[in-house]
């Protein structure tokens, strides 16, 4: 079950790493591997197909939860022999299980906050997944350094938290050997996953940016796997995130998931514009869901913030209660107003600048020196680095510098406690405190808000509610910055920098009337109460389910290598074109169609050269030169161009600007498949679409004959896409009244006559060969882009309105395997250039004059 072992790490962490094998057989897996080797049998009940839309699907499949800890807590037993486990109380991966159903069996995969010694590994594998359905992953120690403190701690979080390199001392140069252990633990952690996962039946879902390249592992092993991820820190915009260097390597590992998860809006909108500005995606939303469209495959963002567990909350109150330490907070601070704050030490949590804040506020309101205390628990560091030492300096500078100007005999405004405190310990602190502080200048989440405003509506079961008239109530001062924020509308939000507007925010929290107080905690407690993090978890899982039944109608396979692996998901009815089935067919029939377009089919896009080769019209000239065949060149650029280019080709046809020109031979005259020939339109929409030129660098303008073009493919994307958006209103403004469409395509808004399309060019030829009483008995139809969708269209509907007999052999052939309405592909232009050279191969030419045979050479 584990994948092999990758031989060069260098070649994995660039990406070129090999395919991992497929098992043959197609057995269902057993529910569990405890070891290698050793596989335990257990309750193997028939499970719902995973492509059913009822929800009921979801009973007896499995969760895998993966997360860089496991949710437990570790420790050496007194004698030395053996260790001790226990759950993880506080831990949000242990409390999402009570937002899955009843009847979900959860397994967890992670590593231990302790280092066990490799001849213990296997006897604390086998407890662990017995009494806790966990499953360790050991790393070894020269990968678990890089790995975290390096990878993880150095150059991920600083960056998600807005912190940029600029100096070794500050965030950290990108090492390569740093990504290369990264990718390395993520492997391990695949395999562990691996050695528990049953595909067709589990899902799996992934949590954090340590584990952000974890998809591409999986899904390279199981095409159909449902598998979610979720970011619990911020993403950053995509100026601070494109300064990674594996930047593209980490969206394309993460777009391998079926859903990704963000706590706010903001955050998923800057993973979005990076998706679009480095990989040139675009997200779509549909009845309030957002997707990217990626390969076939429609990749759920999921915006949905975390939430507490409001049990364990209740729990933690009511032992509170029982212990002494609330009795003695409120002697303690006993006539006095308590401003809380609850925070990591770390460089993000702005720590400082809420006791800069404190100071200020108690110079501009005296009324508060002797009244007012800013008690500050600093849970201890998780980290290390010069840059901690300096924050705990000024900290405690700062403590030192208010508590000396504004104490008095008995009176310290700054309380300062830089040690670890239990969860009980913090309902007390949560109990006695007015308003809750907090100034972190960026933060994913931060959960002490929702905490606080849970423990205030009442300590059950104890004399002491959050206060002596009953009155539930609760001041929030936070951060604009936090991921909590949008969902908190009663708190007065801050920007932390700006040290003057917190302290008077600070000072309106605690002096706020009581009936207000009231009013925006109970307004935050029907929230806080009904998006627990059971909630969190049950609408993460439903929306999961939901992207995921859609693959499953889809015939899905993998291609690329390394983190270009991606999973490429077609209609079950489309398929790549059988060179032998269209010769075949050719050779069989009496009367063909052939629409070619031009660009991205004939020759590639990137080409510079774009006249066409001389294998290319040879090819044509052959194919033409059979009485039998009407082919025709359909694109989208000018008639000159295309005149000169195709001019040794007497016998084809050409469709000028997407069909508005048509020329059935070299030896007839351009017709207009239009009615309309008024182009004093143009006089309009030109001006408008220069003023969108003048003000869009890289953006221009290209006129034909019957249309014209503003493009904007090197203009900046986002600003591009915007301007784009705001011309296409402007000119269906403009010209309302006149007979033209405005659309807009990749890149481009293009005004041309109403009534105008490739689709109509393929309609109209077949119209043509009925009347000839040369009804088509087969058709081939071949297009790279969005405007040969429309002869696509038109050739399904031809059969239904009897202009195509229904045993007319259609192949309508997309370029490249991507979704479409043709259903058939070929890769890339040579194939498409291979095919034509068999079907001219295969055509019946009558003898040729010196002159012809001159010209098609």
């Amino acid at each position: 079950m584990i994948s092999r072992s990758y031989t060069n790490l260098l070649d994995l962490a660039s990406g070129n790493f090999p395919t991992m094998g497929r098992d043959r057989d197609r057995r269902r897996m057993p529910r569990v591997m405890t070891l290698p080797g050793s596989i335990c049998e257990m309750d193997d009940d028939q499970a719902h197909s995973v492509s059913s839309e009822n929800p009921s699907s979801l009973a007896g499949d499995r969760m895998i939860v993966v997360a860089n800890l496991l949710p437990l807590k570790a420790k050496r037993r007194p004698d030395n022999k053996g260790w001790s486990f226990n759950w993880n109380e506080d831990s949000l991966l242990l409390r999402l299980r009570d937002g899955l159903p009843e009847d979900m069996e959860v397994i967890y995969v992670g590593s231990l906050c302790v280092d066990i010694d490799p001849i213990e590994q296997d006897d604390v594998s086998s407890y662990l997944l017995e009494k806790f359905r966990c499953v360790p992953a050991f790393l070894p120690p020269n990968i678990v350094e890089k790995y975290y403190e390096g990878f993880c701690k150095r150059h991920l979080w600083p960056l998600f938290h807005y912190m940029l390199p600029f100096s070794p001392d500050h965030g950290g140069r990108f090492d390569r050997s740093m990504w290369e252990a990264y990718v390395s633990a993520n492997k391990l952690f695949s395999q562990k996953v691996v050695e528990v996962l049953n595909p067709e039946d589990d899902f799996v879902w992934i949590h954090d940016y340590h584990l952000m390249v974890l998809p591409t592992f999986l899904r390279r092993r199981f095409n159909r796997l449902r598998m979610g991820f979720f970011l619990h820190s911020p993403f950053p915009s995509s100026e601070i995130y494109r300064t990674l260097p594996v930047r593209e390597e980490i969206l394309k590992a993460l777009l391998c998931a079926d859903i990704v998860g963000f706590h706010t809006f903001d955050y998923a909108r800057h993973f979005l514009s990076c998706c679009s500005r480095m990989l040139g995606l675009e997200y779509q939303s549909k009845r309030g869901y957002i997707g990217l469209e990626y390969y076939g495959r429609t990749v759920g963002i999921k915006i949905m913030p975390v939430g507490i567990h409001m049990g364990h909350i209740e729990n933690m109150k009511r032992l509170a209660a029982k212990e002494s330490k609330l009795k003695e907070l409120k002697q303690q601070f006993e006539g006095k107003t308590v401003l809380l704050g609850f925070d990591d030490l770390d460089i993000f949590k702005g720590i400082n600048l809420k006791l800069l804040a404190m100071e200020h506020m108690l110079g501009q309101h005296p009324k508060w020196q002797g009244q007012a205390v800013l008690v500050q628990i600093a849970n201890p560091t998780r980290g290390k680095g010069v840059d901690l030492k300096e924050i705990q300096a000024e900290i405690l500078e700062s403590c030192k510098r208010i508590n000396k100007q504004f104490g008095q005999p008995g009176y310290e405004p700054i309380v300062y406690i830089d040690k670890p405190i239990s969860s009980s310990e913090r309902m007390a602190y949560y109990s006695i405190a007015e308003c809750v502080v907090v100034t972190a200048v960026r933060d994913g989440m931060n959960l002490t808000p929702y905490e606080y405003i849970a423990c205030r509506q009442g300590m059950s079961g104890s004399e002491a509610d959050s206060d002596v008239d009953g009155l539930k109530k609760s001041m929030l001062v936070v951060s604009e910055f936090i991921g909590c924020s949008p969902s908190l509308s009663g708190a007065i939000r801050i920007n932390p920098w700006n040290v003057e507007a917190t302290a008077e925010a600070m000072n309106e929290a605690i002096s706020m009337a009581e009936p207000e107080k009231q009013l925006r905690h109970e307004k935050h407690y029907r929230y806080v109460s009904t998006h627990d993090v059971g909630y969190w978890a049950r609408s993460f899982l439903q929306d999961m389910e939901r992207t995921c039944i859609d693959h499953f109608r889809k015939r899905c396979y993998g291609i690329g290598l390394g983190f270009g692996f991606r999973v490429v998901a077609l209609d079950p009815n489309f398929r790549k074109l059988s060179i032998d089935d269209i010769e075949s067919a050719y050779i069989k029939s009496k009367s063909r169609a052939i629409f070619l377009d031009y660009d991205g089919t004939m020759m590639p896009q990137n080409s510079i050269i774009k006249s066409p080769s001389a294998e290319v019209i040879s090819i044509l000239n052959r194919i033409c030169a059979d009485q039998n065949n009407a082919v025709f060149i359909v694109s989208g650029r000018g008639r000159d161009s295309l005149d000169k280019w195709f001019s040794p080709c007497r016998k084809l046809g050409l469709a000028a600007e997407h069909g508005y020109f048509l020329r059935w031979s070299q030896d007839q005259e351009w017709e207009t498949c239009s009615q309309n020939s008024d182009f004093g339109w143009m006089h309009l929409a030109e001006p408008v679409m220069q003023s969108y030129t003048d003000s869009t660098d890289g953006s221009s303008i290209e006129k034909k004959e019957s249309a014209i073009v503003w493009q904007y493919r090197d203009a900046d994307p986002g600003f591009g896409f915007s301007q784009a958006k705001e011309m296409l209103d402007h000119l269906e403004s403009v010209l309302a009244n006149e007979p033209v469409a405005v659309k807009s395509g990749q890149f481009i808004v293009e005004v041309k006559p109403q009534g105008v399309s490739k689709g109509l060019v393929a309609e109209k030829i077949f119209t043509s060969l009925v009347e000839r009483g040369k009804l088509a008995d087969f058709v081939l139809c071949i297009g790279d882009d969005r405007s040969d969708e429309d002869m696509f269209e038109i050739i399904g509907d031809a059969l239904s309105r009897n202009i195509l007999s229904y045993d007319t052999k259609v192949f309508a052939c997309t370029v490249g395997q991507k979704p479409s309405k043709a259903k058939y592909y070929l890769d890339d232009t040579s194939e498409v250039r291979f095919m034509l050279e068999s079907l001219a191969e295969a055509t019946i030419t009558p003898f040729t004059s010196d002159e012809e045979a001159e010209d098609s050479a």
